[in-house]
């Protein structure tokens, strides 16, 4: 294919992502832990990693939450080859400020920082702080805006800017473009707000985990449009339970439904707290009962024999995605499992 082919892992920053009543994953939303993991991550051979910004535990407020920028400022300076993806909230960051850090984790790391512009989907995070929280397609609009922004700085241009949500004059940060012209600028969500920015100021698409089918149709309709900075590329989001025949990796997964089915109170505390406009939890949700994971989880279909496993990634290779963003529990040992049984098989 002349995309290559990448694994990325989602940092633990609020703990698991299957189910929080598993006896094998303790919860651990730690600095110690999340350090430990990435480290680990890059040794085995991963691409990406992806640290989710919240300020509060998404899922279940009374638990730990890490806090992605400074996180991913740290690892920048740990880690010497993995990309370090940090998610963004716009309304949670001035441009100018945001810019400015990001700048700063890109010399960190040495060419190696992208951030993931997310829309936000909990209303409760914004509004228990005295923020606005305006309607789904206000955010875009401000979110728009706001990047249009960031993109112009991150390059080292000197701004001057009146719009409606900001005003920027004679702005110019340094230093920029030491390594590549900006950090890349990956785009979550699937509305046609979302699709729109991405073609106007997006490199990489992440699309929640799917099926194969339903992936090709949103790549070829993102595809069909002009993209500002030329060909996009695309991410996938999946939850992996591998194992060395089917029936294992089917006992595995019932065992994980089976204990993801103990935490409904906890989905039902955060739909309750979710915009009802957002494309990803109206697909994601419905389909809860019947998957593990967030963003899509196993709905990708990565559940199986380590081949049949390896066959699905070639599939959706060939569909258009670069980058599979991997979710595990327990997660320390099945993203080894993984480096150990797939990779050799997608990769060779």
């Amino acid at each position: 294919m002349s995309h290559p082919l990448r694994f990325g892992v989602w940092a633990p920053v609020h703990g698991s992502r299957a189910a929080r009543h598993d006896p094998d994953e303790p919860h651990d939303a730690s600095w110690a832990r999340n350090r430990a993991l990435v480290l680990e991550a890059e040794r085995l051979g991963y691409d990406s990693i992806l640290v989710a910004q919240h300020t509060v535990n998404p899922y279940d407020e009374t638990r730990d939450q890490l806090e992605a920028w400074t996180a991913s400022a740290a690892l920048a300076a740990l880690t010497e080859r993995i990309e370090i993806i940090a998610a963004i909230k716009p309304g949670l960051y001035h441009p100018v400020l945001l810019a400015k850090m990001a700048l700063q984790i890109e010399q960190v790391s040495r060419g190696r920082f992208a951030l993931n512009l997310v829309n936000a989907w909990n209303r409760a995070e914004f509004e228990r702080a005295g923020l606005p929280f305006p309607a789904h397609d206000e955010r875009y609009a401000y979110g728009r805006e706001w990047i249009a922004l960031v993109d112009r700085l991150l390059r080292g241009e000197r701004v001057t800017h009146e719009g409606r949500h900001f005003r920027v004059e004679d702005y110019q940060l340094k230093p920029a473009g030491t390594y590549r012209a900006r950090p890349t600028i990956y785009v979550g969500g699937e509305s046609e707000p979302a699709r729109a920015l991405l073609a106007d100021h997006g490199d990489v698409w992440f699309i929640n985990g799917q099926p194969l089918a339903a992936v090709a149709d949103l790549i070829a309709d993102v595809a069909r449009r002009p993209a500002a900075q030329g060909r996009l590329r695309y991410g996938l989001s999946a939850f992996v339970i591998a194992r060395e025949t089917e029936a294992e990796a089917q006992d595995e997964f019932a065992r994980l439904l089976s204990l993801s089915r103990r935490d409904e109170a906890i989905r039902a505390d955060t739909r309750a707290r979710t915009d009802a406009a957002s494309v990803m939890f109206a697909k994601t949700d419905a389909a809860a009962a019947h998957h593990v994971g967030t963003n899509g989880g196993t709905a990708a279909g990565l559940v199986g024999s380590y081949d049949g496993v390896a066959e699905r990634i070639r599939a959706f290779h060939a569909a258009g995605i670069e980058l599979f963003m991997l979710q595990f529990q327990p997660f320390e040992a099945e993203m080894a499992r993984f480096a150990a049984q797939v990779f050799s098989r997608v990769k060779g």
